[in-house]
Protein backbone atom coordinates (compact mmCIF):
# COMPACT_ATOMS: atom_id res chain seq x y z
CA UNK A 1 0.00 0.00 0.00
CA UNK A 2 2.90 2.25 0.68
CA UNK A 3 4.14 1.86 -2.64
CA UNK A 4 0.86 2.66 -3.98
CA UNK A 5 0.92 5.65 -2.91
CA UNK A 6 4.20 7.01 -3.43
CA UNK A 7 3.33 5.95 -7.54
CA UNK A 8 -0.07 7.75 -6.78
CA UNK A 9 2.02 10.87 -5.75
CA UNK A 10 4.63 10.35 -8.18
CA UNK A 11 2.12 9.98 -11.04
CA UNK A 12 0.05 13.16 -9.67
CA UNK A 13 2.93 15.11 -9.28
CA UNK A 14 4.71 14.47 -12.93
CA UNK A 15 0.73 15.20 -14.42
CA UNK A 16 1.32 18.44 -12.28
CA UNK A 17 4.52 19.45 -13.66
CA UNK A 18 3.88 18.21 -17.37
CA UNK A 19 0.54 21.24 -16.78
CA UNK A 20 2.89 23.61 -15.69
CA UNK A 21 5.05 22.88 -18.39
CA UNK A 22 2.09 23.14 -21.48
CA UNK A 23 0.64 26.05 -19.43
CA UNK A 24 4.19 27.91 -19.08
CA UNK A 25 5.22 27.43 -22.41
CA UNK A 26 2.39 28.65 -24.46
CA UNK A 27 2.39 31.55 -21.88
CA UNK A 28 5.91 32.58 -23.38
CA UNK A 29 4.88 31.74 -27.19
CA UNK A 30 1.55 34.20 -26.66
CA UNK A 31 4.04 36.65 -24.81
CA UNK A 32 6.47 36.42 -27.63
CA UNK A 33 3.56 36.84 -29.91
CA UNK A 34 2.01 39.83 -28.55
CA UNK A 35 5.61 40.83 -28.78
CA UNK A 36 6.01 40.08 -32.42
CA UNK A 37 2.68 42.04 -33.07
CA UNK A 38 3.36 45.39 -31.04
CA UNK A 39 7.07 45.53 -32.45
CA UNK A 40 5.36 45.38 -36.08
CA UNK A 41 2.97 48.00 -34.88
CA UNK A 42 5.69 50.40 -33.66
CA UNK A 43 7.44 49.91 -37.03
CA UNK A 44 4.64 51.25 -38.74
CA UNK A 45 4.40 54.22 -36.52
CA UNK A 46 7.60 54.59 -36.72
CA UNK A 47 7.31 54.64 -40.54
CA UNK A 48 4.49 56.95 -40.53
CA UNK A 49 6.01 59.22 -37.84
CA UNK A 50 8.80 59.76 -40.42
CA UNK A 51 7.62 60.25 -43.42
CA UNK A 52 4.75 63.11 -41.57
CA UNK A 53 8.00 64.54 -40.25
CA UNK A 54 10.00 64.75 -43.61
CA UNK A 55 6.74 65.87 -45.11
CA UNK A 56 6.84 68.65 -42.58
CA UNK A 57 10.32 69.35 -42.63
CA UNK A 58 10.17 69.93 -46.75
CA UNK A 59 9.84 73.61 -46.28
CA UNK A 60 12.84 74.20 -44.84
CA UNK A 61 16.59 75.32 -45.12
CA UNK A 62 18.53 72.27 -44.50
CA UNK A 63 16.10 70.06 -46.46
CA UNK A 64 16.43 72.50 -49.45
CA UNK A 65 19.13 71.55 -52.26
CA UNK A 66 18.40 74.56 -53.86
CA UNK A 67 18.32 77.13 -51.47
CA UNK A 68 21.50 75.44 -49.96
CA UNK A 69 22.79 76.08 -53.16
CA UNK A 70 22.57 79.63 -53.90
CA UNK A 71 24.67 80.14 -50.53
CA UNK A 72 26.86 77.69 -50.87
CA UNK A 73 27.57 78.51 -55.21
CA UNK A 74 27.35 82.63 -54.84
CA UNK A 75 30.45 83.74 -54.12
CA UNK A 76 28.90 87.11 -51.91
CA UNK A 77 27.32 84.35 -50.06
CA UNK A 78 29.63 82.14 -48.74
CA UNK A 79 27.54 81.38 -45.52
CA UNK A 80 27.99 77.52 -43.75
CA UNK A 81 24.25 76.99 -42.75
CA UNK A 82 24.80 75.11 -39.79
CA UNK A 83 25.64 79.03 -37.90
CA UNK A 84 23.57 80.45 -40.49
CA UNK A 85 20.18 79.89 -39.40
CA UNK A 86 21.07 80.17 -35.39
CA UNK A 87 22.61 83.38 -36.53
CA UNK A 88 19.33 84.53 -38.35
CA UNK A 89 16.95 83.48 -35.58
CA UNK A 90 19.20 85.46 -32.92
CA UNK A 91 19.26 88.82 -35.54
CA UNK A 92 15.36 89.13 -35.83
CA UNK A 93 14.94 88.05 -32.11
CA UNK A 94 17.05 90.72 -30.65
CA UNK A 95 14.57 93.02 -32.11
CA UNK A 96 12.25 92.04 -29.61
CA UNK A 97 14.01 94.37 -27.25
CA UNK A 98 12.98 96.79 -28.63
CA UNK A 99 10.17 98.98 -26.58
CA UNK A 100 7.91 99.44 -28.81
CA UNK A 101 8.05 95.71 -29.57
CA UNK A 102 9.38 93.98 -32.48
CA UNK A 103 8.99 96.36 -36.03
CA UNK A 104 9.12 92.75 -38.28
CA UNK A 105 5.60 91.43 -36.91
CA UNK A 106 4.59 94.32 -39.37
CA UNK A 107 1.77 95.38 -36.28
CA UNK A 108 1.43 98.29 -33.71
CA UNK A 109 0.87 97.62 -29.93
CA UNK A 110 -2.58 97.36 -29.50
CA UNK A 111 -2.35 97.23 -25.77
CA UNK A 112 0.36 97.62 -23.38
CA UNK A 113 2.01 95.04 -24.28
CA UNK A 114 4.56 95.27 -27.12
CA UNK A 115 4.47 92.22 -30.13
CA UNK A 116 6.97 90.01 -30.13
CA UNK A 117 8.28 87.03 -32.44
CA UNK A 118 8.02 83.91 -30.58
CA UNK A 119 8.70 81.44 -33.02
CA UNK A 120 10.69 81.21 -36.32
CA UNK A 121 11.39 78.89 -39.36
CA UNK A 122 13.44 79.90 -42.34
CA UNK A 123 12.07 78.33 -45.14
CA UNK A 124 14.12 79.01 -47.89
CA UNK A 125 16.94 81.29 -48.82
CA UNK A 126 14.76 84.41 -49.17
CA UNK A 127 11.70 83.21 -46.84
CA UNK A 128 11.00 83.52 -43.03
CA UNK A 129 7.56 82.66 -41.31
CA UNK A 130 7.54 83.86 -37.73
CA UNK A 131 4.33 83.84 -35.50
CA UNK A 132 4.57 86.40 -32.77
CA UNK A 133 2.05 87.88 -30.02
CA UNK A 134 1.26 90.08 -27.21
CA UNK A 135 -0.19 87.52 -25.43
CA UNK A 136 -3.19 88.66 -26.18
CA UNK A 137 -3.35 88.75 -29.68
CA UNK A 138 -1.22 86.18 -31.95
CA UNK A 139 -0.39 86.35 -35.87
CA UNK A 140 2.01 85.27 -38.11
CA UNK A 141 4.16 87.26 -39.86
CA UNK A 142 6.55 86.05 -44.01
CA UNK A 143 9.24 88.38 -44.06
CA UNK A 144 12.40 88.45 -46.57
CA UNK A 145 15.62 88.13 -45.44
CA UNK A 146 18.88 89.15 -47.39
CA UNK A 147 22.23 88.40 -45.81
CA UNK A 148 24.86 90.71 -46.10
CA UNK A 149 28.52 90.95 -44.67
CA UNK A 150 29.48 89.24 -42.17
CA UNK A 151 26.43 87.21 -41.67
CA UNK A 152 24.65 90.24 -41.02
CA UNK A 153 20.55 90.58 -41.86
CA UNK A 154 18.22 92.87 -42.97
CA UNK A 155 14.62 92.01 -43.34
CA UNK A 156 11.43 92.85 -44.79
CA UNK A 157 8.07 92.66 -44.21
CA UNK A 158 6.43 90.72 -47.11
CA UNK A 159 2.62 90.08 -44.69
CA UNK A 160 1.51 90.12 -41.98
CA UNK A 161 -1.64 88.99 -40.64
CA UNK A 162 -3.21 89.10 -37.20
CA UNK A 163 -6.02 85.80 -35.94
CA UNK A 164 -9.09 86.84 -34.44
CA UNK A 165 -9.80 86.51 -31.25
CA UNK A 166 -12.06 84.09 -29.68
Amino acid sequence: MKHSLLLYLFILALVFNVFTYAYYSKQVDFQNSQIEKLTKKLNSKEKDFNSKLQEANYFTLENNEKAQYYFTSNPDQKSDLATLIPAINQALLKWNENPNGNPYTGQKKLSANKFIINKIKVINHRWIIADFSDGENWGEVLLKYFVKENNTFTFEINQSLMFPKK
